[in-house]
Parts: structure tokens; sequence; C-alpha cells
């Protein structure tokens, strides 16, 4: 590969925000089979992603097969104007961590014939029969539109209020709003709060019957939760921005759920263009008293009631036809969490199942639900294995480890998976998709890879990424034969990843090695580089090509990288996860292991070792020169966490307790104190640290407090500064040039191969 290609991927990694544009993503199938409908941009470049719906029997009748087309565009519905963000909005895509543009969200009614989204700030309403697409006329910035069930009403939440219009635009009301006696600075009704969004995997606030009458609503008082504000020093004229950030230890939100009914004694319906009164709610309104029933401006309110002292997250919701609604509370500390069914009628909810663990208790995609014949379907963590149970029985064992729950059908259920600790083969990196049921586990995805599913009766839209193939493929099967594909647009890599998956040390640490391309045994041995996440939450040695392309890039620059996902990871087992319980440093003992390990099998210099990371991964660089400076000669730590106290209470909480519970726990785990450097070792290594200004999940406060902690003990370092980043680092200019800046720091520091 010539020089000009190598420095021509930062470039291309950048503009096709890390090859993700133009690939198809967000699949639904109509339950009829006749339809699926996803999210796509026009090639591998553009942000703007369309909404498309692939006609599988559209051309039956003709002699021709399944047919493509577009049921909204953005460009043409808002007629070529720049689109416009909300502060909520752009929020909200933080936690989800969106960096397209367009249509980055739908939603559908039961029939997937009715599609709405919100474009700009305005709400959108799309027929995906008919392939029209128009504008409903109603107050913005619309947040998180969903049609009822039957098609016939969008509901949305704007300024805090959740509202409901009909689908023809006619009759826009609020449905629950602040009234009297609540701030509309702190109390929002249908919306998730941080720690749900950030944490939890819970990115909406209100949830429709499945016979459409009737709505469950979160009401979140964020009054509680401590302040904290974010200034941009490269705008000293600009005021800082405020959230409600509840860091470990101190408050969170108020979470509270209502049933609310959509038709009932209400006060006329609002203009859509009318201003709001100073409640933000029509007619009748009365304070909320828990148990009992109050006139909102959409109808009757119930309030649904459990022990929210004991179990105050509200983790996931679930209604369907099949049974009661449906949810998983937790305690704050995550070691208790209740299933409860909700009585419709009074409120009332009472235990279908309890689950406790003295570590902590997982949260799952697709779970809790109940099957269509009434039984709990959830993952649990039993026997030392992480299974299906489907009422009292276990499906899965020991040679699976569950990941999420896909669709649950008449007669099996649809669940992504990879190897357990009892399978016959550690299929390092992959995840499969399976169909379980009472009578056995069959595997639904074929060769190695990085699958996912979605399916609605006999149709499954399979999704892979493969080692040996850029990008990723969507096949489409009905009665399990594949009739379609849906092509992606995304650019060919101008590098390939040649990656070997492998295990390391003892433990078997899955690992992932990638030497520079056309390197020979006569080329000697390579200076190092690390490049893990490394934590809990997040894999990075994956069965997939598009996932290694930047390691692969790094040791085109002259290093032997190595990806290790040790201990704390997910996709193992139980014990697996849970041995980082107030003890994040040993998942620094595992890449040190998989290092030495792997040095007796791949060229690698252990004389020069340097480690670069993002977020966990960022903390785990920035541990690996302080405490271990004689195994790593250099570290790039992007985003660092570095006090273990500036972060969220869900996630630091499950792991180390709390700071005023365990102090001793906080100040072993974190980089830096009070006291300044938390067991730094001699001699001091080349760190450094890369921070977004406007990052609001992990603040610029942690690399901020580790530079001083370092200048106060006299240790030279780097911080670079990104003005107006975030935490996902969207901007073009910087994504490019962060890679080419590190690439530079470890020349200097190290030097290299090439």
């Amino acid at each position: 590969m010539t020089l000009r290609q190598q420095l021509s991927f930062p470039r291309q990694y950048a503009r096709t925000q890390r090859f993700t544009l133009g690939a198809p993503r967000a699949f639904t199938v109509s339950p009829d089979g006749a339809r699926v409908v996803f999210l796509r941009s026009a090639d591998g470049t553009d942000r703007v992603n369309r909404l498309w719906v692939l006609d599988l029997d559209a051309g039956t009748a003709a002699g021709g097969g399944p047919a493509e087309r577009i049921a909204a565009d953005p460009v043409t519905l808002l007629a070529g104007a720049t689109e416009r963000l909300s502060a909520e909005e752009r929020a909200r895509r933080e936690r989800s961590r969106e960096g397209s543009a367009g249509i980055v969200g739908y939603a559908v009614d039961g029939a997937v014939e009715l599609a709405a989204f919100a474009l700009s700030g305005r709400l959108f309403a799309a027929e995906l029969r008919a392939g029209t697409a128009r504008a409903l006329p109603v107050r913005g910035p619309v947040i998180d539109p969903r049609p009822s069930p039957d098609g016939r009403h969008i509901a949305y939440t704007v300024r805090g209020a959740l509202r409901v219009v009909g689908a023809d635009g006619e009759g826009d009301r609020a449905l629950a709003a602040p009234g009297d006696g609540e701030d509309p600075e702190n109390v929002s009704y249908g919306r998730a709060e941080f720690v749900a969004a950030e944490e939890m995997d819970r990115s909406r606030g209100y949830w429709w019957s499945p016979e459409s009458d009737r709505l469950l609503v979160a009401r979140v008082d964020t009054a509680p939760v401590h302040r904290w504000w974010t200034a941009d020093p490269a705008h000293p004229d600009r005021e800082p921005v405020k959230a409600a950030y509840p860091a470990a230890g101190t408050p969170n939100a108020e979470v509270r759920l209502f049933l609310v009914d959509l038709h009932g004694p209400a006060g006329g319906a609002e203009s859509p263009d009318s201003p709001a009164s100073s409640a933000g709610v029509d007619g009748e309104r009365t304070e909320d008293r828990g148990g009992q029933r109050t006139e909102n401006a959409g109808g009757e309110r119930t309030e649904v009631t459990w022990d929210r002292a004991r179990h105050p997250y509200l983790a996931r919701v679930h209604w369907s036809s099949a049974g009661a609604p449906l949810l998983l509370v937790q305690s704050r500390d995550q070691t208790s969490e209740l299933y409860l069914a909700v009585d419709p009628a009074t409120g009332a909810t009472r235990t279908v199942h309890r689950d406790e663990d003295p570590a902590w208790l997982e949260l799952f995609p697709g779970t809790p639900a109940w099957a269509p014949d009434g039984r709990l379907v959830r993952i649990a963590d039993e026997g030392g294995a992480r299974v299906l149970v489907v009422g009292d029985r276990a499906l899965t064992g020991g040679q699976l480890q569950l990941g999420a729950v896909l669709d649950i059908g008449e007669h099996d259920v649809l669940v992504s998976a990879s190897a357990g600790e009892e399978a016959a083969e550690p299929e390092t990196g992959e995840v499969h998709v399976y169909r379980v049921n009472e009578l056995g586990v069959e595997r639904f995805s074929a060769g190695a890879g990085v699958h996912s599913a979605v399916r609605s009766g006999r149709v499954t839209v399979l999704v892979s990424a493969r080692p040996n193939a850029a990008g990723l493929s969507a096949q489409v099967f009905r009665d399990g034969k594949q009739v379609a594909s849906v092509a992606s647009y995304a650019e060919q890599p101008v590098l390939t990843a040649a990656v070997t998956l492998t295990e390391g040390g003892a433990r078997r640490i899955p690992c992932a090695v990638l030497l520079p391309t056309g390197y020979q045994e006569s080329d000697g041995r390579l200076p190092v580089l690390l490049d893990p996440y490394g934590g809990p939450h997040g894999r990075r040695v994956l069965a997939a090509h598009n996932a290694h392309l930047t390691s692969q890039w790094f040791a085109d620059q002259g290093y032997a990288v190595v990806v290790a996902d040790g201990r704390g990871t997910p996709g193992r087992s139980p014990a697996w996860e849970k041995a980082v319980k107030d003890n994040f440093v040993l998942t620094l003992d595992d890449q040190i292991e998989a290092l030495q390990d792997l040095a007796g099998r791949f060229p690698l210099d252990t004389g020069r070792v340097a480690i670069r990371g993002w977020s966990y991964g960022g903390y785990l660089a920035a541990l690996a020169v302080l405490r271990r400076p004689d195994v790593f000669h250099a570290a790039v730590a992007g985003a660092p966490v570095t006090d273990w106290r500036l972060y969220d209470t869900h996630y630091t909480e499950r792991y180390l307790g709390t700071p005023d519970g365990a102090p001793e726990v906080y100040a072993a785990n974190s980089l830096v104190t009070d006291d300044g450097l938390s067991a730094p070792e001699n001699p001091a290594r080349p760190l450094m640290l890369i921070h977004g200004l406007a990052d609001d999940n992990v603040v610029a406060a942690h690399t901020l407090r580790l530079s001083s902690a370092l200048l106060e003990a006299g240790r030279p370092h780097e911080v670079l500064p990104l003005t107006g980043v975030t935490h996902m680092t969207p901007q073009e200019q910087v994504a490019e040039n962060l890679l080419l800046l590190q690439v530079d720091f470890l020349k200097r520091s190290l030097g290299a191969g090439r």
C-alpha cells in the first residue's frame, strides 16, 4: 500500500462516519410480510438518511422480484432547507451516539403502514403503502413521535409535554404536561431521564396500549439532581450550558409512571399555533397525587404504584396484547429487580418475578416481554451461564452467552448470543442468531461474523458483518429462504484489515492482532500498540472487518496492534463480566497478560509498548502508564474517566458502590483524588490527553483534574482540548486530525518500524 493511500484513510474514515453512511439500518418488518422498512443515505459520504421501503411482493404479478422505493426524502420534505435541531434533540442524539442527519429514527403503527418521524423539529407522517409523506401542523420542536398501534393518532413530546394529534393532522392536544404546582424547568412527561438514555438503553418515556386508547407515560422530575455547567472557553461571550447531571452518590431524577387515557373529560383542543399556557396544559388541571385519579388535558390519568424507594429505577416497560403492562424496576445498587404486571384499571402492580445478584443485574434488549401464550420471557444469570428463560424454564445453557431477545414468535424465540464457557469452540469475536424453543436451539446465521436480525411473522432480515468482507450485508428471508437483499451504499475502505483472532494468556482472553500490510518475518519485531476499550458494555474483539480498520491503519504506520477484551467485557460469561466488581484495575492486568502471552507468538517488541483508548479505553490507557510504566512506555487517553466520583450514578454505582459508602474503592480505581495522583509509579511516561470541551457524558473536568495533578507531580504530558466537541467527536476535520496527531505522538514517544 502506498503512503498516499495510508494517509487517505483518516479522511475517508471521518467523511464516511466510520463507514456507516450509506449502509441500511433500523429495519422494521410488516406483520403481513409484505414490506421491510429501513433507513439509508444516498451514498457513503451523504449524512442525510431517507426512509425506504422494500416491497417484497412488488414484482410478483409481473414476474419480477422485490423492489425498493423511497418513502420519505428529507431534502424534498424540507424543500432543501438546512435542518435545525433543538438543544433537546441534540442531547437526545448524543445519548444515542447519533451523528448522521435527516431521518435518524422513526416509529410505525401496528400494521407498519404509517411511519412518524421528526425533521428540523417538525412532525412528519409517511403512508408506507402509498409512498407519500407530509408535515402535520403541530407545535414544535417535536421529539420522539410514535403512532398508535391502530394508526389513527401520533403522540410526540415537546417542551416537557406529551401531546397527541390525529394522523390526519387534526385535534392536536396535550395529554400530559407540567401543571399547577409543577416546575416546567424540572418536570417533563414522556421523555427518558439522563441515566435511562445513557446507561439503561431506554431512550423513550411513553408507551401506547395495544388497543390505542391509553398510554403509559413517565413523569421525570430533575429538581433533586445537581446542576453542572458546561462552558465554551473559545466563546467567552456565551453563557455556560446548565444540565442536570446525577454524579455517583448524588440524587437521581424522580421518575413516576402514569396511565393516561387518550379520550375522556378534557378541555377544548388547542390551536397548533396558539401559545402554550404557563403550565402547558389544556383544560382542567389538578395536582398529581399518588394512586388517585386526576383529570389531565387528555383525560383521566392513574398513577402506577410500586415501592419506588426500594426500586427507583424504571428500566424497562413492555405493553403488548399478550398480557398486562409489564415493568422492570431496579434497586439503586442494581442487586435487586422486580418484574411487575400493572393493573390498567387501578395502576396497582403485582410481582411476577424477582431477581437478585450480589454483584449486579444486567439489562438486556428485548426483555422482559410476554410470550403469545402469556409466559414471561427474560434473560437471566443461572448456574454460571446467561440463559433464556421462558416461564419457569431455562431453554439454553452454558453453551451460549445470551445477548438480546430479537423477536418472540408463536413457536420460538429469536435471540442473539455468543459462545458461552461450555461451547465446543470459542468462536472468538462471533455473535450469532438462534431460534430457541422447548425442543432445542437452532442457529439461524451462518459463517463467522457478527450477526443480528429483525423478524416479524414469516420474514426475517439478517444483518451480518464478516471478518473477510468490508461493511455489512442485509439478507431478507421468508420461511427460511432468502428472497431479497438490501443494498449498502457504504464506501469501500482504502485499506483491508488483516486481523488474526486468537486467545491470550491463561485466562484465554479474546484478542485481535494486526500487523503492517505486507509484513514479513525478516522485518523483525515491531513496536506494540494496544488498542482496547477493555471495560463493561464494550466489545472490541469482533469477527467483523470494519471493526478493525483503524487498528489496521495504525499497524500500517509500523506497529503491531493488539486488541484484547479482558474481564469486564461482555460476551463470555456472567463471572467474566462481574469480576470487575470494586476493581477496574484488573482490566489492566488482563491487557498485560494478553500482551505477554502474544509476544511469544507474534513479532512484538515489548520494550516499546504504547496504549490508546477512548472513554473507558482512555481511562485504561492513562491507568497503564501511571500504574505500570514497567510495561507501558506511552499512552493516548481520549475522554478518560479519571475520578469516578464525577461519573453518573447508574453506571458507576453498579461497579463501585457509592463514594460515601466505599471511598477507598473510588480512590483505588480513580487516577486522581483530592490528594493528587492515585498510586503513581515511576518512571513518568509520555501521556497525551484528549478531551472534547462540550462533552456532557465524561465531562472535561476529568482531564483537567488529571492534568493539574500531573503538573503538580512534575510529570510532563500533553493536553489536546477539542473546542465544541462532544463525547462522540462527529466533526469530520476533528476525527481525521485526531488519528494523525496520535500517530505523530506515538512516533515521537516510541519510534516506529516504518
